[in-house]
């Protein structure tokens, strides 16, 4: 009994057609649950604020009510295609750019010392550039990331001993804080010091070497504070659960108190709030979450608190999957920033930290900051891309299978 096989007839496609398939296989190739989960939740946040920030400013004075949400339009409509530009970026590019990209940011941070500096409410941490107001330290979380990642993930065989990863991270830092505390931008500057603790963390650092940098930034943080009258007073009147709106300094915070008090479950509804009408000054940055509540009620809080939740754990899921250092480090320094400031921002509003002056990243006004939010989702859809797609190899399989040559027997 001999086994052969059959010869077989010439595919009418041939070998022209099956590249073709492969082409635009390559076009539209299934992509991670992580990647899906990033995009969709940057997406939404980022269209759900530009409706909180039209409904905000809708009460304003003395200039058109769409003005404002046409600026915040404006730099959404740039920024969500830039970011799925930036997602086809290779893993490489990020690695290469890591030290251009940080030089870049400090620079353009220096001008904030420049006379296109603008100084507001006791900082100095805006340029006037003409045509557009900026705020550099925007742009340095995310190059901080991006720098340590490529900068840990060389020296991945040296972090069990600080003093060999310690330069050039430390001076780097420590210029970086320091062009931001140069314009008394504390807020910024806790958030910067976060993506550092954050990446050290994901790099697989020791937590009794990482006791060393938390200590020092507590430190650091205390004297800051003691040695500036303002925010002194911002601490003491935190701490009085007597302050009310009599005091300026517990003005905003009781008033956004108020907004969620008067949202209840379910909101006064979309538009609705009262307290826009010039009981909170900062009704569009930083205190745009008491609009939510009161608008949007319990209801509108939980699902913004959901949805970083699902960006969180999108994030962590591909931290956990994938194998490159480089992707643990800076995914991680990205998801600290934009989780750890949403925290932070929302604390203030429910009174329980004093005012920091830190947005609500998606939500809050301004375009710097919508901008670099979405040009960090961009990376990290771009390391999203490098994830195998869940059940894909076993598709493969399947296929492969089905398409072998049928062997027939010829007694």
């Amino acid at each position: 009994m001999a086994t052969t096989r059959l010869p077989q007839s010439p595919s009418p496609d041939g070998p022209r057609g099956l590249a073709a398939r492969v082409r635009l296989g390559r076009i539209f190739q299934p992509v991670a649950t992580e990647f899906v989960l990033i995009a969709a939740v940057s997406l939404f946040l980022a269209v759900f604020g530009w409706v909180m920030v039209l409904s905000a400013t809708s009460a304003g004075s003395g200039e058109s009510p769409f003005d404002t949400a046409f600026k915040q339009g404006l730099f959404a409509a740039v920024g969500i295609p830039l970011m799925f530009v930036l997602s086809r970026f290779p893993v490489v590019f990020w690695k290469r750019m890591a030290w251009p990209i940080i030089i870049a940011a400090v620079a353009f941070q220096m001008l904030i010392f420049t006379p296109l500096g603008i100084h507001q409410d006791g900082n100095t941490n805006w340029v006037d550039l003409k045509f557009v107001q900026a705020q550099p330290s925007e742009f340095l979380k995310l190059a901080t990331a991006l720098w340590l990642g490529f900068i840990l993930e060389r020296k991945q065989a040296l972090l069990n001993r600080w003093t060999h990863f310690a330069i050039p991270l430390v001076p780097v830092v420590v210029l970086v804080l320091a062009s931001v505390l140069g314009g008394e931008d504390l807020g910024t500057a806790m958030i910067i010091m976060m993506v550092v603790l954050g990446a050290l963390y994901f790099a697989g650092v020791k937590l009794r070497i990482l006791i060393v940098p938390v200590l020092l930034a507590v430190a650091g943080i205390v004297a800051l504070s003691i040695i500036k009258p303002d925010r002194i007073d911002r601490i003491t009147a935190f701490l009085d659960p007597t302050c009310g709106v009599d005091n300026p300094r517990c003005y905003q915070q009781e008033h956004g108190l108020w907004a969620l008090a008067n949202g209840g479950f379910f909101g006064v509804g979309l538009g609705n709030s009262t307290e826009k009408y010039g009981w909170l000054p900062a009704k569009a940055n930083d205190f745009i979450f008491a609009i939510v509540g009161e608008e949007l009620g319990l209801l509108g809080c939980v699902v913004v608190l959901l949805l970083f939740g699902i960006l969180t754990f999108a994030v962590i899921s591909m931290i956990r999957r994938t194998e490159d250092m480089f992707i643990r480090i800076v995914s991680g320094g990205i998801i600290v920033w934009i989780t750890g400031q949403a925290l932070v921002n929302i604390a203030v509003v429910l009174r329980l930290a004093p005012a920091l002056g830190v947005p609500l990243p998606f939500l809050s006004q301004g375009g710097t900051s919508l901008l670099s939010v979405l040009i960090a989702c961009g990376v990290l859809l771009s390391f999203a891309r490098t994830l195998p797609v869940r059940g894909a190899a076993s598709g493969a399989a399947k296929r492969a299978r089905a398409s072998r040559t049928p062997v027939q027997r010829l007694d």
